[in-house]
């Protein structure tokens, strides 16, 4: 079953969200509905990037390292991938 890396972004707040799940359209529902705690007072969230992975470990790995990333670095791989 694939799993999606994503990243959100909040223009209202200029923050990003990194995470990764097995139903990405659905997640995006929840982030934007508020029914997730980290993010429900960001709303609402944009879909910036996606990728799909065949196994949740490699999806995890892609996180951690999006999750390192610095503001500036993470604007940059958008933008290269998109």
């Amino acid at each position: 079953m694939p799993y999606f890396v994503y990243i959100l972004y909040s223009k209202k707040f200029d923050t990003f969200y990194k995470g990764q799940t097995k139903d990405l359209f659905e997640r995006i529902r929840r982030h934007n509905s508020g029914l997730e705690k980290s993010t429900k007072r960001y709303t609402p969230w944009e879909l910036l990037w996606y990728s799909e992975k065949s196994s949740r470990s490699e999806a995890m790995t892609l996180e951690r390292k999006l999750k390192n990333l610095s503001k500036e670095r993470l604007k940059k791989f958008i933008k290269k991938y998109s």
